[in-house]
């Protein structure tokens, strides 16, 4: 069954959710994230998540500190309020104990608190009320500068020197395109929770449309901080 027709509306996620704090790392809707899951805490929330709904959201550790654990341990560091949640699409088990996992972003969600378990890992109750559009397939793609869009990635492929299927990126939904660029963007902590952000899919593309153009006229490095 395809994502869209099991998640259609907030009721249709957890409330309860497992969290994966993890700096410079967002999901979108539709997007897929790529994880190597090493550490025993993230394990046993995998392990747990695979036995239940298959549900556990992504979510950046509050803070600007460059220096930071980029998945803090303990529950002293804070969260941010915006995470997305994503279904396991895909699990291999390795020899050495990883597990390679697939999440694919189904919507967005608030932090309403943290929940107190022994669990060794974060679980919060989560809110989608905020992020219903979410559920919407290709909600908002008639606002979007497509030519726009495209011309700036191949402006910022072509002067970074990487390739990429350009037929394939022609042939992508303007929002598959706009959430999975968003994912992959080699931009900081700050950057991808202002993408996380965006009020909808048009504001998502204007972002990352000025990041690119602001990189491109500096020739400076991604990643520095948005002020």
């Amino acid at each position: 069954m395809a994502l869209s027709e099991r998640y259609k509306r907030p009721a249709d996620l957890p409330p309860r959710l497992a969290v994966f704090p993890l700096r410079g790392a967002i999901l979108l809707p539709r997007a897929t994230l790529p994880l190597n899951v090493f550490e025993p805490r993230y394990l046993a929330m995998i392990d747990d998540a695979m036995s239940g709904a298959r549900v556990i959201g992504i979510i950046q550790p509050a803070g600007r500190d460059p220096e930071a654990s980029e998945s803090p341990e303990g529950n002293s560091v804070g969260l941010r309020k915006v995470g997305c949640a994503g279904r396991i699409t895909s699990y291999q088990e390795l020899d050495d104990g990883r597990l390679i996992i697939t999440l694919t972003g189904i919507a967005r969600f608030e932090i309403l608190d943290e929940a107190v378990t022994a669990k060794p890992y974060r679980t919060v109750t989560a809110s989608y009320d905020r992020f219903a559009q979410d559920f919407s397939v290709g909600l908002g793609e008639e606002m979007v500068d497509r030519p726009n869009l495209l011309r700036v990635l191949k402006s910022y492929l072509e002067t970074n020197r990487l390739k990429a299927d350009w037929n394939a990126v022609q042939r992508a939904s303007s929002e598959f395109l706009i959430n999975v660029l968003a994912v992959m963007c080699p931009y900081g902590p700050e950057e991808k929770q202002a993408l996380l952000e965006a009020a909808d899919l048009k504001t998502r593309a204007d972002v990352l449309v000025a990041l690119a153009e602001m990189e491109l006229a500096s020739g400076g490095e991604p990643g520095t901080t948005l002020q």
